[in-house]
């Protein structure tokens, strides 16, 4: 085994024995890099680990020939964890770019570097993104809709629109911001950890505020991998949602570029025998017994 799926392992188990609570109620949308805040690496160059959790009914797919190891969380249940794939260091420019401070070398590349819009078009030829949470499912169409529905017996029988692309309140919501409208995720202690945001709006009326669901739609630059997922789904406030992309292509563009990459490991929750059973005798106990009525007879 290559000794850098050794270290990922070591990160998986370090994670696992060392941070009592950090398997423990941990979502998809939490992205953890270490017990503390710090990273895990050796040193700048080696590699950052991002940690998602994924329902076992998850729409990630492993790539052909992607290794996994199980592990366990302190409550006894099972995750298998897809290793990275490793590849060769790609081209990178000068270190100016490497350390987000080349917005003069950036100017002078415009006219040969797509922009991080250019580099998502390929999405509008593909299927729509799916994510299934519990009750809920989920469905990204690129720069059309988002949706939350219920499907019974493959029909929708409950939906909710969480919004509707808007190109305005898109370009809007950029031109406020610097750096080829490139933002910081706040959830990262790395600074060249960045997205690029798409504004959803007038999705359906939130019965608590009165007023129309929207949604930020956050595409990153994953590290590693060639599939695009849905990362997470938050509501971070009534009815307000914010959804993160794991769209490897805008990995080529040197501003979501960083000295130290970033590689996913995705763990799905490994179903369990006695969840099938418990969901069944939770379907028993639905049903209601009606006691037959007692025998009167005539005195």
């Amino acid at each position: 085994m290559e000794i850098a799926k050794i270290f990922v392992i070591f990160v998986l188990l370090l994670l696992n024995s060392s941070t009592n609570d950090l398997f423990k109620g941990v979502a998809a949308d939490q992205i953890i890099t270490s017990s503390s805040g710090s990273t895990f690496g050796r040193n700048s160059r080696e590699p950052r680990f991002n940690i998602e959790f994924h329902p076992s009914d998850s729409t990630f797919h492993p790539e052909n020939g992607q290794e996994s190891v199980v592990m366990k969380n302190k409550d006894g249940a099972s995750y298998n964890c897809y290793l990275p794939i490793t590849q060769e260091t790609k081209t990178m420019k000068t270190g100016a770019f490497l350390q987000n401070s080349s917005n003069a070398l950036l100017e002078n590349d415009k006219k040969i570097l797509k922009t991080p819009d250019e580099l998502l078009d390929v999405l509008k030829d593909e299927a729509c993104l799916y994510r299934h949470e519990g009750w809920w499912s989920y469905e990204l169409c690129y720069q059309k809709t988002l949706r939350q529905v219920h499907v019974e017996d493959e029909k929708v029988v409950q939906e909710f629109v969480l919004g509707q692309f808007d190109p305005e309140a898109t370009l809007a919501h950029n031109e406020k911001h610097s750096d080829a409208s490139l933002l910081k995720d706040p959830r990262s202690k790395d600074a060249s950890q960045r997205y690029h945001a798409h504004q959803y709006t007038n999705g359906t009326i939130c019965d608590l505020t009165g007023f129309h669901r929207e949604t930020e739609v956050r595409f990153l630059c994953t590290g590693s991998g060639t599939q695009v997922v849905i990362g997470s789904i938050k509501e971070i406030s009534s009815c307000k949602y914010v959804v993160t992309v794991q769209a490897p292509m805008l990995c080529k563009h040197p501003m979501f570029q960083q000295e130290r990459p970033t590689l996913n490991i995705n763990c799905i929750k490994i179903r369990a025998e006695n969840e099938d059973a418990f969901e069944e005798n939770q379907i028993r106990t639905q049903i209601t017994l009606v006691p037959e009525e007692p025998e009167h007879f005539a005195t």
